[in-house]
This record gives C-alpha cells, structure tokens and sequence, in this order.
C-alpha cells in the first residue's frame, strides 16, 4: 500500500492505475505489465476459486470476502450472452446467447467449467430467436423462453433438439399489431421472462411495446396495448393442468389460456418469489426498468410487491407517484382518475432503486459458500450509466421483502463529481430500502478491465454465485476470497483534456464543424434527445454551444467514438444497427425508407469520426495477433490487434527513426505505462494505407 501513496502523492492518475493495477495482478512495484487479456480483462496470476474450479481472477470492485473468476469470453464464441443455469445434479451450465439484437440466430450453450479454456462451450439448440429466460422447473426440467415461446428441453441428450416441448406459444414476440392496426416488427421489449411457483404455476413478463406509449397530444385515452385480457406491460399467469406439469402442445392443440396478473409494469426482466410463495404474505417481488426520461438521475427504478389485479403505473406513474405530465388527460376522468395519488387500483413501489440501473436478475441467495448472504436478495444492474454495473445485497423481513428506511436514503454513482446521492423524486428525498453492494464498481479502467453489464445470475448447488455479462460477451463466477478488498480501481475513461484536445480539432477543421452541426440538427435533436439524455443540451445555448454541447458528450460516452476508425465506435454500429446491441434510435430501420437524407446523415457521422485528427488513417499489417506501440522513451503502452485503423500524424518521426507517430484511437489498448501526450509510436513497417 505504501506504493499506492507514493502514486497518490507524485504521479498522474494513469500511471497510477497502472500501479493499482500491478499490485493487484501480483506483479512487482515498476515490474513491466506483460500480463495476458481475456474478454477485455487483465489476467494476471491470481485465481477466484480453488482446484478445478479456480479461474483467472479478474479485477471488479467487489464486498471484501468475495472474488470474480473470468470462465469463458469471446475467446469461447460467447456472442451476447443473457441467462445462465446449472442443470439439476450435475456441474455442467446452460447459457442464453442472443446473438445479438435483431438476430434470429440464438443458441443454448453447454457450458462445461472444467474443459480446457477454448472447449467448455458446446451447441445445444441453434436457430433461436431471442433466447433468454431459463428455469429449471418444478418436475426439474430444464425450461427456456423465445421471444414468443416457452419449452422444454433435455441439455444433456445425444440430440437436444429432439427432446424440445414447448408448452406456451404465440405471445407477443418481436413482430405484433397494435390495437390500431399499427404493425410492429421490432417491439421494443420482446424478451421473456418467466418464474414458476411451487404448485407449477407459471408467470411470464410481457413487455411494452416502447418506451413510454406516448402518441402524438392530445393524450386523451389509455394506452391501448395496455388494456384488455392480452395487455402487454403485464405480468401473465398461466396454469397447469392437474399434476402441476404443462402437457408438450401438438401442432393442432389450442394455446393455454392464461389471465393478466399483474399491469403496469414497463419490463418485468427482474423476477423473483419467495421459495414459500404463494403462501399468504410471501413475496412475488419485481424490478422494474423505468421510462426513460432525459434526466439522468430521474426517474428512479422500481422493486415492486407483486399482488393480483394490481396496477403499477407504467405508463402514467413514475417514481413514487408522481403523474406522468403527458397522460394528464387519462388521470382525470375514467378507470385511471387520479390513479398515481388516490386511486386503489395503483400499488406504488415496495423501493426505490438507483435511476436507470436497469435491473435485469433478480433472486433469493441459498447456498452454503457465503451464509452472510442467506435468504438475501441479489440485485444485478445492467444500465451503463454510472448508476448501473454493480449487483445488490438486501436484507429481507422473513417474508422476503426489503425493508424501507426513513429518508434520506443514498446509493453510489460511479465516476461522478458527486459519488453518492439520495433517492429523489419531485416530492423530494423518500424512503427506500437501503443496500450494500456485492460488486461495486465496474466502470471501464484501462489496462485492467472493460465496463461489465451483468445480466443473468445463477446460484450453482456449491452456493457460488454465477454471471453472464453482454457487454464483453462474458462468464463469470463468484467465490469466497480471502483478506481484505484490494482497493476499488480508479476511474479512467477519456480524460476531459482529451476531449478538450479532440474538440479543438473538430472547431479548427471547417468541413467538420458543418458535418457536426448537419449531425446535431438532423439526428440528435430531431431523433435522439429524449432517449436516454438531453446530450448537454439547454436552452439558451448558442449554435456553437450546442455543437459543442454534443460533441463532448458522444466525446465522453464508452467506446461510442475512436477519432479516425469509424467502424470500430458504437455510434456507427448502434446507429446502423450492425452489432449485438439494440439499433438507436428506436424506431430507426424505418428511417432510411421513411425519411429523405436520413442515409446521408448516417455518412457524415461516419466522416466526422474518420476525418476527426488531421493525418494519414492507416491500418496495422497483417502477422502476429498483436503490435506494440511505445512513447518517446521507448517505454512499452500496449498492443493493438492487427487490421485496427490509427491515424498517423507524423509518417516520417524524425524523433524516433524507423517509427510513426500515431494518434489516440489506441485508448482501449493502453497498459496505463504511459503519459497523456498527443501520440504514440509503432513501427513503420507495421502500417499499411487503408484501402
């Protein structure tokens, strides 16, 4: 530790994360940083975990007395992982993998944890569209969801697919027709999630349609797809026959009925009941995933107390209460009069969770590894703003319910002027149940770790605790660890005096101050402020201002921009719908047909992002997997893989002969070894024009 203060006290932030980072790794104070990466991680000599069940152990801020191993990555062809489960008796795991938003090429994975790493996953069932709930049900069964589906299967048959029954069809999936004949092919909330109860009985979330149902004003009518014996924004029960097993449907039976439960709800992703429901008084608890509101500390998500016939608000009421301004006219008069405030059909929130944490696993822990955690409830958020990326502990009563505190009430924020905050709505600080948290911090640092998104979590018959992480297409376990916590690694994302140096770039160049201003008016503003931020916009502001304004927030936002390599940025893949992610904005396949210049606007954005630094792009040759770059001191920075795309400002660097100078698309790649100067070095011979 006392190299940690020398660091505080004398050197930069980066080369100080890079001594936390040393020490944590198990390497030596000013040894060099050759250690491998796996999923985005720095995998030094340290496990999580013991005997065949000891991983490399990767570097997330975690409660002291517990460890993360990294199992399997994109190295095992992980695509968009989302679900998780041990198969009863044996210590072998199916996983969900999506593929990707808009994909139809889902698979359920053998996951085996003691294969050689590069062997654990195998094939199960290829072909599926949108996998993602997985339960093992009350005959022990292993069950899965589609978009519209629920069935079993057996994982362990020489012919998986030959043992599928599916039980439930024809929900709404990914393709529906609204009430007013609208058709949708991508509805925004497909994905099912589902949970049985002890007697067999079986709920599943049906999503929204969108956002928030908001049609053009005046808003004088509930939201219809809302309404009715097949509302979406539901929670849906169906019930089984006598002997509490769904039969297998043959082609020619008709689907099971089922009833609305439960209403009002955005997305149930986050479920999770009481092993001694449905018992009087035991919990059926729900996270739910709030509207999105610009604002990025409002509104609040939600733990609700799931009760029958009960509405929860989506989309009228947010937070706790408060009337959603947009249906004024629906909470006046009708069923939803004054609904928010004084109406016995609305169950406010049980807790309020952190704004836009995006809860999206939910359970009870039993298990023999950790009994500090027993009966608890687990929490995993997979939102990545700075309130997201961690996982929860609360303390239950012996029904299973969080237990609420008098206001002021706080949660953490990652990488904010302001680390902690209280649960807040337009009332003013509230009550909630407070918690701590099992996984802390998750916020990018690089050299040592990318941003997690945690998803599906499972407790494996060992008491260990299981994850499945989309955003770096991972798997990780959670063991018993030993000592104290190492100390929560810094925050390092693009420091502002890069997002300064890079601003400058754009303002002096005249063709690219026009593409940024065509970019903010034609797309942010028109298609993208509402979504999931006001982007630095306020009124008031000048042209230049506001251009400005939204440079540095794309700027500043995780992997969106890489000055130079527009097809390595999220802006290009989410905007063109090209990666696992959803395509933003919703609604935007429809654009290029719909919308004249829309396809025009897309290039620019593409342009702006290549023409960014002034310098020659070039790509890095083809041979070993990875090429080493340096500073002036022929200090090593990193590796940047093969065929990555860096912008030489220099061909010729008289100051280091036989190298280029390149600019700062290698951020993902730094080891933290090296200063924030304007440039580093790779060899000439390394680089090849791009074509």
């Amino acid at each position: 530790m006392k190299h940690l203060t020398i660091c505080v006290e004398r050197r930069s932030l980066r080369v100080c994360a890079a001594a936390v980072v040393a020490l944590l790794l198990g390497l030596a104070p000013g040894a060099s940083s050759e250690f491998a990466r796996r999923g985005g991680y720095a995998i030094g000599t340290d496990n999580c975990g013991s005997g065949d069940l000891a991983f490399p152990r990767i570097q997330i801020d975690m409660k002291a007395g517990f460890c993360a191993g990294l199992v399997a990555s994109e190295d095992d062809r992980l695509k968009f992982p989302r679900a998780i489960i041990q198969v009863p008796g044996r210590d072998l795991f199916v996983v969900a993998d999506m593929g990707g938003w808009g994909h139809t090429d889902g698979r359920l994975l053998l996951l085996d944890p003691r294969a050689p790493q590069g062997q654990r996953l195998r094939e199960l069932l290829t072909g599926v569209e949108y996998p993602f709930g997985l339960v093992i049900g009350p005959d022990r069964k292993l069950y899965a969801s589609t978009a519209e589906t629920i069935f079993r299967f057996d994982p362990l048959a020489d012919n998986p697919r030959g043992t599928v029954e599916t039980i439930i069809r024809r929900m709404p999936g990914r393709r529906i027709s609204l009430p007013d004949g609208t058709r949708l092919d991508e509805s925004a909330h497909p994905l099912k999630q589902f949970v049985f109860d002890r007697s067999g009985r079986l709920f599943v979330n049906i999503g929204s349609h969108s956002d928030d149902c908001i049609t053009p004003a005046p808003i004088t009518k509930p939201c219809a797809a809302a309404e009715g014996a097949s509302a979406m924004a539901s929670i849906w029960l169906y019930t089984p026959p006598a002997g509490g097993v769904f039969p297998a449907l043959q082609p020619s039976d008709p689907d099971p009925p089922h009833t609305v439960y439960a209403r009002g709800l955005r997305n149930s992703m986050a479920l999770a009941l009481h092993p001694n429901f449905p018992d009087t008084g035991y919990a059926f608890l729900q996270g739910e995933n709030g509207r999105d509101l610009p604002d990025i500390f409002k509104p609040n998500e939600e733990i609700n107390a799931i009760e029958q016939g009960r509405h929860y608000g989506w989309p009228y009421c947010y937070d706790v209460s408060t009337p959603s301004p947009e249906f004024r006219g629906v909470l006046q008069s009708g069923v939803y009069k004054s609904l928010c405030t004084a109406n016995a059909l609305y169950k406010p929130p049980l807790s309020l969770m952190p704004p836009h944490g995006a809860p999206l696993a939910m359970l009870y822990y039993h298990g023999t590894k950790f009994p500090e955690l027993e009966g608890k409830l687990l929490v995993g958020l997979h939102g990545y703003r700075p309130t997201g990326s961690r996982v929860l502990i609360y303390d239950v009563d012996d029904h299973g319910f969080p237990k609420p505190v008098p206001a002021p009430v706080h949660y953490h924020v990652s990488c904010a002027a302001d680390p902690t905050l209280s649960f807040l709505t337009d009332a003013g600080e509230v009550a909630a149940a407070p918690f701590e948290e099992l996984i802390s911090g998750w916020h990018r640092v690089n050299g040592a770790r990318p941003h997690g998104a945690p998803v599906g979590m499972t407790v494996a018959e060992d008491g260990a605790i299981w994850l499945v992480e989309d955003k770096n297409k991972t798997v990780i376990r959670i063991d018993r660890a030993t000592g104290d916590a190492p100390a929560p690694l810094p925050c390092d994302i693009r420091s502002q005096a890069m997002i300064d140096h890079l601003a400058a770039f754009v303002v002096r160049d005249a063709q690219n101050s026009v593409r940024l201003t065509t970019l903010r008016k034609g797309l942010v503003e028109k298609h993208c402020v509402g979504c999931h931020s006001d982007f630095g916009l306020k009124p008031g502001q000048s042209d230049a201002d506001k251009d400005g304004a939204v440079l540095r927030f794309m700027l500043s936002q995780d992997g969106w921009i890489y000055p130079g390599d527009p097809d390595a940025g999220k802006l290009r893949t989410r905007l063109r719908g090209l990666g696992a992610e959803k395509l933003m904005p919703p609604g935007g396949e429809g654009l290029p047909k719909s919308e004249p210049g829309y396809t025009r606007l897309l290039d620019i954005a593409d342009l702006l992002v290549a023409k960014m630094v002034p310098g020659t792009r070039m790509r890095i040759k083809p041979g070993p997997p990875q090429r080493k770059f340096f500073d002036k001191t022929n200090k090593e920075c990193g590796e940047i893989p093969a065929a990555k795309v860096v912008v030489v400002t220099q061909r010729s660097a008289v100051d280091k002969p036989g190298f280029s100078r390149f600019f700062r698309p290698a951020d993902p790649y730094l080891n933290g070894e090296c200063t924030d100067g304007d440039g580093y070095y790779i060899r000439q011979e390394f680089l090849v024009p791009v074509q």
